[in-house]
């Protein structure tokens, strides 16, 4: 693939991709919107995500929340795969929105790839914590924001974390590399960031599978269990399911949290160090 971007396949062929990725987005979002009780969040979540990565982020969506049959959503998404893969979902939505957002600025400006990841990780997890975490889920976290801010900040951070781990290698190394990768103006470039946000979301399943079984992050759920604003309702799951409308206790320890933090900035300098190695962060 790296070869097929340094100029053996033409820019039509990353077009193609890019239409792809649309139209996966509005299959998501249709289906999300129309037929699925999934919460408004996470079906923000997946439309941007599937608009992000494309067809894989479609595929993600069929086999893990989308409603095989009514009534059954509950049951369907109580696996913890499925619950950590929505969380993960959740976090690279909101952080990746704000890293793209950056990322098309910072680039525009012409500043050095180390500037660009360094307001990309600030921006990003900012907009992540600040906008999907504490104010799209406020009111299923107590309806207060500055709470809201505080019970998500470390989780979010832990999470940001391995996002960018995975992100900054193949943004700073591929730009370094191929042509064309840096100009906003290029399919090349937004071909880039797309692989970026799906090696991002990878790196960062492993972490959110530890959040949501140690009840420190929420994975997926659905309105007739929790509510339009995420207000619990009675609700009478199905044999099997989680339920939802209970908001469990954290149960991990102090020192497992500081555990999982050196972890996850072990693997953002990980990261780090890679692009290092093989990209350029003065360019």
């Amino acid at each position: 693939m790296l070869g097929a971007l340094g100029g053996t396949a033409p820019d039509a062929v990353w077009a193609i991709w890019i239409v792809l990725a649309i139209a996966s987005a509005g299959y998501v979002a249709y289906d999300a919107f129309t037929q699925n009780p999934e919460l408004t969040v996470m079906k923000w979540g997946w439309v941007l995500v599937t608009l992000y990565i494309g067809p894989v982020g479609a595929a993600l969506y069929v086999l893990s929340c989308k409603e095989p049959s009514p009534g059954t959503h509950e049951e369907f998404v109580a696996p913890l795969w499925k619950q950590s893969l929505g969380s993960t979902i959740h976090c690279v939505a909101g952080d990746a929105t704000g890293i793209i957002v950056a990322s098309v600025v910072t680039t525009a400006a012409g500043l050095p790839m180390w500037g660009d990841t360094i307001v990309e990780y600030v921006f990003g997890f900012a907009f992540g914590l600040l906008i999907f975490q504490a104010l799209f889920m406020r009111d299923m976290l107590g309806g207060n924001y500055g709470r809201a801010v505080a019970s998500t900040v470390v989780p979010e951070w832990l999470s940001m974390n391995c996002v960018m781990a995975g992100m900054i290698p193949v943004m700073v190394i591929l730009r370094t590399d191929f042509a064309g990768t840096t100009h906003i103006g290029s399919v090349r470039f937004w071909i880039v960031l797309s692989l970026a946000v799906f090696v991002g979301l990878v790196v960062a399943y492993p972490v959110n599978v530890w959040l949501v079984a140690k009840h420190l992050k929420h994975g997926m759920g659905t309105v007739r269990a929790l509510g339009e604003g995420g207000a619990p309702l009675p609700v009478q799951a199905a044999v099997g399911a989680m339920d939802m409308s209970a908001q469990p206790t954290p149960t991990a320890t102090q020192a497992q949290i500081v555990a999982v933090a050196a972890l996850t900035l072990t693997a953002l300098g990980a990261g780090i160090l890679l692009a290092a190695a093989f990209g350029d962060f003065s360019m």
